[in-house]
């Protein structure tokens, strides 16, 4: 114990020398450090100027309401719904070509003439609200999806005379169509016989303004649309009801008598069309909107983007600056001393904690020491006591433990009786448990039994109430039979003494009818050698006896007629004398030619039409073609001629108040100012500018291969340079051969070939510029890529 408490002193004083050495060397370091701090001074400032300059970079940036990347998420959404606008605008027009039978065209009859006046055909005026129904709609309207509806009879008729109309239309106008709405009543009659959703009203199942209510109402509102031809059926031909049906697969049923059905070929096209057209036109409409929305956006973010990446930019070269002048910062000397003094200062610091530490052990030990010196001289004085007192304490015990051992072996007795007692109780618990179970089981199905036996109770109840109340019924029933017994019996009696009075009357009446019968045959002959003799009696037998007829024989006089019959067949005597019996003939055969010119023009027409449709989808398709075509030149063209000639734009427009089909023109700027006429340019300029919208054509469709031959004759060395950059930007998948004599076309090109005379005789040299080979070292080997475009120079 002395040696550890002499072991921490040694330490102790150690520690203090340690803390002595260390406060010297930082006190020394002070000085130094002191000394360097007014060089230091400078940098701060400089350091604090810096990041005072990055935060409010950084405040300006969080300032700008506008998210990094927003723009580049709103371009890819720009360009899917182009992409989708592009593929409805071509399926409507598709459908609007299919559907050009019912496009209505007409010239204004007078000046100023308002259009809204005329709605348009009735196809067209409406939608199909039940596609499954569109077969069924189109039977029912028949003809009259093809009418035109106007407001006034007075705007119809104007359309009629001078509307220039290309093709024979019916007019509807909305002041003077009577329309015929089925009842509500007839509605109704007709659910309940076929059931509801079985048999519905035309009008109700397509969609129209509520101006055009008159026109729908006379196309669609009198008739029926049938899921079955059985509740077709139904509907049209009961008695209460009588209204036109027509089932979902196109079937007519007409209460006049009229069926009409069978196989249907290109029924209910139109609307399915016109169905087809509505949901593209809807949905196109929406995407339009959507982009209009997305350019909108971007619009009004470009400023604030321009903005947010300039500080953006500034912020990173500062980022930069600071990062580089803080790391120049920690090399200098003032920054190693600092280090060195606040590495001493931890040094100092742990020193004295352990020194402390020390301390606090050699008191700690030498305080254990007196303790332990005390009571070792306290042992030796009672020893003896404490001994004698430890022997009578260990006989206590043992006699303790021997009566524990002998009442343990009893406790472990009664454990094994309590054990065994427990398991024949959990059995017994098993079984019972089981037992109820089953009990509940059974009285469950007691239970179940005697509510079956209770119905069965209340059933046979009600059964004998009824049959009590059955029987009551019959009786009075009988009785009622008795009496009406009693009086039939009176009747008959009756009915027989008045049934031998009619057979005497039936035998006056058999007589009579056998000489009328007689009497009819003789008429009959007779009138059998009339018709045989008179032949047109046949033809006008079905006015004899009609009043203001020639056969109102009632107000006719046989012997005047017969007098009036004998003149006009002597008139018809003289006049068979002079007039021409083949009239009639030479009549019948102008009329069939007529109708076969009828019919030969209608053919006309109709092909007439059809040529006209043709004509109008090839012109569509052209303009669209055209368009397309001079979108794709056109940037073309700008990129190319920006690229010969940097700092410029070049572009393809339309005359002014005209459109690309009228032309178009070559508008150049110089930055930003637009030049009023390419006379304005210099000889080169106009070059280069001939040569992009040369290369742009070209570039609309490429060709594996081109040949230019001193293309760049009248340009200077720079303008030759950006030629050869621009057919590497442009054109990458097509080879050119480009003949030249200037060195700037050499430095762009893969191989280059020349040509000189050696000894009197044309040689070609073939040189693979070091650019290229340099080139290849991040790609492809060079039998790949040299294959690929190849440069002649001569």
């Amino acid at each position: 114990m002395k040696a550890a408490v002499g072991k921490a002193s040694t330490e102790s004083k150690h520690a203090k020398t340690k803390i002595q050495h260390l406060e010297k060397e930082l006190k020394e370091k002070k000085k130094q450090l002191a000394s360097k701090k007014e060089e230091a001074n400078a940098v701060d400032k400089e350091l604090k100027a810096k990041r005072t300059e990055i935060e409010k970079i950084r405040n300006a940036l969080s300032g700008i309401p506008i998210e990094e990347g927003h723009i580049e998420s709103l371009e890819k959404i720009k360009a899917q719904e182009l992409e989708v606008i592009q593929r409805l605008k071509t399926e409507v027009n598709e459908i609007s070509a299919q559907l050009g039978s019912i496009n209505f065209q007409y010239s204004d009859p007078v000046k100023n003439f308002e259009r809204n006046k005329v709605k348009g055909v009735v196809a067209r005026l409406l939608h199909v609200k039940d596609v499954s129904a569109v077969t069924a709609l189109e039977v029912a309207a028949g003809g009259k999806l093809y009418n035109v509806v106007v407001d006034s009879e007075q705007t119809g008729k104007l359309l009629l005379e001078r509307g220039n109309l290309r093709r024979r239309i019916t007019i509807i106008p909305l002041n003077k169509i009577e329309s015929h709405i089925i009842p509500t009543k007839t509605q109704d009659m007709a659910s309940k016989l076929v059931g509801r959703g079985n048999a519905t009203p035309a009008l109700s199942l397509i969609g129209f303004d509520e101006e055009l209510k008159a026109a729908m109402s006379y196309v669609f509102g009198s008739t029926f649309v049938c899921k079955t031809m059985e509740a077709a059926k139904q509907v049209t031909f009961h008695k209460d009801i009588r209204i036109p049906s027509v089932s979902l697969e196109g079937d007519i049923f007409d209460p006049r008598g009229l069926l009409t059905g069978g196989a249907r070929r290109g029924s209910g096209e139109l609307l399915k069309q016109l169905h087809r057209l509505s949901v593209a036109e809807s949905e196109l409409a929406n995407h339009q909107a959507k982009l209009a929305e997305v350019e909108a956006e971007i619009a009004s973010l470009l400023p604030s983007q321009k903005k947010y990446d300039h500080l953006k930019s500034q912020l990173e070269l500062k980022s930069y600056d600071l990062a580089l002048f803080e790391e120049r910062a920690k090399e200098c000397e003032h920054h190693k001393l600092a280090e060195a003094v606040s590495q001493l200062g931890r040094e100092l610091d742990e020193a004295m904690t352990e020194s402390k530490s020390k301390e606090d052990l050699y008191k700690s030990c030498c305080e254990k020491v007196t303790s332990l010196e005390q009571a070792i001289k306290d042992h030796g004085r009672d020893r003896e006591s404490r001994l004698s007192a430890l022997e009578k304490q260990i006989k206590s015990i043992k006699q303790q433990l021997s009566v524990s051992g002998k009442e343990l072996k009893r406790f472990d007795g009664e454990k094994e009786r309590l054990t065994m007692e427990k398991e024949a109780i959990s059995q017994e618990k098993i079984s019972s448990e089981a037992q109820l179970s089953a009990n509940q089981a059974q009285l469950k199905s007691f239970e179940e039994s005697l509510e079956k036996f209770a119905l069965q109770v209340d059933a046979i109840k009600q059964e004998y109430k009824r049959a009590e109340d059955e029987l009551k019924q019959s009786r009075a029933k009988i009785k009622e039979c008795d009496s009406q017994i009693n009086s039939l019996t009176k009747s008959l009696n009756k009915l027989q003494q008045r049934k031998t009075d009619c057979q005497v009357e039936i035998r006056k009446i058999e007589n009579e009818v056998t000489r009328m019968e007689s009497e009819q045959m003789e008429c009959s002959k007779l009138v059998e050698r009339l018709l045989e003799k008179h032949k047109w009696i046949a033809t006008e037998k079905q006015l004899f006896g009609k009043p203001g007829t020639d056969y109102n024989f009632e107000s006719r006089n046989p012997a005047a007629a017969r007098a009036e019959l004998d003149d006009k067949q002597a008139e018809q005597s003289n006049l068979e004398k002079r007039i021409n019996k083949k009239v009639i003939t030479m009549f019948e055969k102008a009329e069939d030619e007529y109708n076969d010119l009828t019919s030969k023009k209608r053919i006309i027409e109709n092909d007439k039409s059809k040529i006209h449709k043709v004509i109008d989808e090839l012109d569509e398709k052209k303009k669209e073609t055209l368009k397309l075509t001079w979108q794709k030149v056109n940037k073309d063209f700008g990129s190319i001629f920006s690229t010969l000639l940097p700092g410029t734009m070049a572009k393809l427009v339309p005359p002014e108040g005209g459109d690309f089909m009228d032309g178009l023109e070559v508008r150049v700027a110089f930055g930003s100012v637009w030049k009023q006429s390419l006379s304005e340019l210099s000889g080169g300029q106009r070059s280069l500018l001939a040569l992009s919208l040369i290369l742009a054509l070209l570039l609309f469709k490429p060709a594996p291969l081109y040949i230019l031959d001193e293309v760049d004759a009248a340009l200077d060395l720079s303008h030759t340079q950006n030629i050869g950059r621009m057919i590497k930007a442009h054109f990458p998948h097509s080879q050119f051969i480009v003949v030249s004599l200037k060195e700037g076309m050499f430095n762009n090109a893969n191989v280059i070939f020349r040509t000189k005379f050696v000894d009197g005789v044309s040689t070609v040299t073939r040189t693979v510029p070091n650019s290229k080979q340099q080139g290849r070292k991040g790609g492809a080997t060079p039998e790949r890529r040299a294959p690929l475009k190849e440069n002649m120079v001569r």
